[in-house]
């Protein structure tokens, strides 16, 4: 029964790659390792419980169209062009010598010229989820080599796409060099339609389309939104235009990515797309036939050794060339000696159209694994090296010549970061959050609003104040807003029932912040403050204090006996968040305050 199969692939794949994740994630290594390891153990090539391959692979489908997506929807021109002059010639010159190196390795092994050019384009494009993940280990995501090593995997990433629609074109192109300029020719024709048609009607219709939706408020309505663009754009330009659906669901993410809602469809539709990125690995781990490597092992050696020493000693070449610092070459330079997704990805289109044989696609998923396990280790190495260097005078003056100690000088500076001016970030723009700003702003303290409200969004951007439109539950919406630079946050929204969540997220992100947040109720209080929040107000108690303050002070009550039984109501509700039935009038006549008219006038 086909159903069954799909249950039992979905369950095997997922819970296969829970374990293995979990257990890479705890050792340090990235969980794409583990995923892939879940892979080969539920496949055909292994003993044990088998998942059904072509089901995993139609599932992992989606996983690459939502891959492309998201890809997409990040892709931002100015950031490429603030490190255009290192950024283009060097994943250009990086791609090419890769290229050229596992050409000549397919070539050396047997397989022939078109298999060993389809293995270098494969092999030297790294895994965009590995490079970030290991830049924001080490902090170094938000500094020059961070912004230098984002660059370089855009560029690759869009070279990737260009071979991605041209691939098939040439590998299915007849008639000698006429047919290949004709089938060249056509598929630039297809490519420019989709481009055009996308981002003509796509601009207007799809921003239009979102908001419509976000009207309505409902989470469910815009995942889905989300989802049937991504899906629809990428299956229309496959089916109308011929071309592939991770070009159209490429470009999908670009019209979205450039439209007020990208950060909400990154935090909130594209969770969908980790789950099924899982099923591409496992999928890709399914093919994997660790008998082969181990029989033949040298198109693993081979493949490793371009990957490992070739693509990372190309890149240092390049980076040094253009006169940025040892530091920074070696950073650029091991962070992307590995290899990931897109790799999978063209060696799998290769091996679907003949052309690449399973061996060199084993050698793939083989260095992958290795790859991406030892590259958070090898990153290490970088400030090591850099010292030994140090300590060789004459190796340090060829290597840092003085024109480049200004670059260096920054690094370092961006490295320790710099004194920031005070910055909080508000959650919710309701009366108390429009009260919060306000004063914040009248003292001096800049701020960012986060609200799900998107004219309210709108309506603060055109007053000038920064704001960010997304789900504060969500990493990126907080990263968004300036989390990990923020010195406050403020939880204004009351009955905001995500806040433990919203609190012990933004303590990961940020475990310095001071966060106050407001609860409806005084029973939330202490779920709030076990979250991690430093002071928590509950509508309740507020108005319990406000109410006695004002009685006490209609009967003469002095500003000492005022602040002294609001204290001591305060600390009684700390005492107390616990238990029910808080009380907020004196609990024994020791506590009471002293008769009015008996103290001091």
């Amino acid at each position: 029964m086909p159903h069954v199969d799909l249950i039992l692939t979905l369950t095997l794949g997922f819970a296969a790659a829970l374990v293995a994740g979990y257990a890479t994630q705890r050792i340090g290594i990235s969980p794409i390792v583990g995923y892939l390891i879940a892979g080969i153990a539920i496949g055909p090539h292994t003993p044990g419980v088998m998942a059904d391959r072509e089901l995993a692979e139609q599932l992992a489908e989606v996983g690459v169209i939502l891959l492309m997506f998201g890809v997409g929807l990040q892709f931002h021109v100015e950031e490429l062009l603030a490190v255009r002059r290192v950024a283009i010639p060097g994943a250009l010159g990086q791609s090419a010598a890769a290229t050229v190196l596992g050409t000549l390795v397919g070539w050396w092994l047997g397989h022939g010229w078109a298999a060993g050019i389809v293995f270098g384009l494969a092999i030297s494009v790294a895994s965009t989820v590995v490079l970030v993940r290991v830049l924001a280990d080490h902090n170094q995501l938000h500094t020059r080599t961070g912004h230098i090593a984002i660059g370089w995997l855009v560029v690759e990433d869009v070279f990737t796409v260009a071979v991605l629609v041209a691939l098939p074109a040439v590998l299915n192109g007849g008639g000698g060099a006429a047919g290949l300029v004709s089938q060249l020719g056509i598929a630039a024709l297809k490519l420019g339609a989709v481009v055009l048609l996308t981002f003509l009607l796509g601009q207007r219709a799809i921003p239009w389309l979102l908001s419509k939706i976000a009207e309505t408020r409902s989470r469910e309505l815009f995942t889905l939104t989300v989802l049937v663009v991504a899906l629809g754009i990428a299956v229309g330009s496959a089916v109308w235009f011929g071309v592939s659906m991770a070009l159209g669901a490429f470009l999908a993410g670009m019209v979205v990515g450039r439209s007020e809602f990208s950060l909400r469809a990154a935090t909130e539709a594209l969770p969908m797309r980790d789950a099924f990125a899982v099923l591409f690995f496992v999928s890709v781990g399914m093919l994997f036939d660790p008998r082969q490597v181990l029989a033949v092992p040298l198109p693993f050696l081979l493949t490793a050794a371009v990957v490992m020493l070739g693509k990372p000693l190309a890149a240092l070449l390049i980076v040094r060339r253009l006169g940025y610092p040892l530091r920074t070459g070696l950073a650029v330079a091991v962070v992307l000696g590995q290899v990931g997704e897109f790799s999978f990805i063209l060696a799998g289109l290769g091996h679907s159209l003949g052309v690449l044989p399973a061996e060199l696609r084993d050698a793939v998923v083989a260095t992958a694994l290795v790859s991406i396990a030892v590259n958070p280790l090898a990153f290490r190495t970088v400030n090591p090296i850099e010292r030994w260097a140090q300590r060789h005078p004459r190796l340090w003056a060829w290597l840092s010549p003085r024109l480049q100690q200004d670059a260096a000088a920054t690094d370092a500076q961006e490295e320790h970061g710099r004194e920031r001016p005070w910055h909080a970030i508000i959650v919710g723009y309701g009366p108390v959050g429009q009260t919060v700003n306000r004063l914040l702003h009248e003292n001096g303290i800049g701020t960012t609003i986060v609200d799900l409200n998107l004219d309210v969004v709108r309506r603060l951007r055109e007053q000038g104040i920064a704001a960010v439109y997304g789900d504060a539950t969500h990493a990126d919406t907080l990263r968004e807003a300036g989390i990990e630079q923020a010195q406050g946050l403020i939880l204004s929204a009351a009955g905001l029932h995500s806040a433990p969540e919203i609190i012990r997220l933004a303590r990961q992100l940020n475990p310095h912040i001071r966060i106050l947040a407001r609860a409806a109720y005084v029973r939330e209080q202490g779920e709030l403050r076990a979250a991690g929040a430093h002071a928590v107000y509950s509508g309740e108690g507020e108005v319990a204090l406000a109410f006695t303050e004002l009685m006490l002070r209609s009967l003469g009550a002095t500003a000492e006996q005022i602040d002294r039984e609001r204290e001591r109501v305060r600390a009684e509700l700390d005492a107390e968040l616990p238990k029910a039935g808080i009380s907020l009038t004196a609990t024994s006549p020791r506590d009471s305050v002293e008769p009015i008219g008996q103290g001091e006038r």
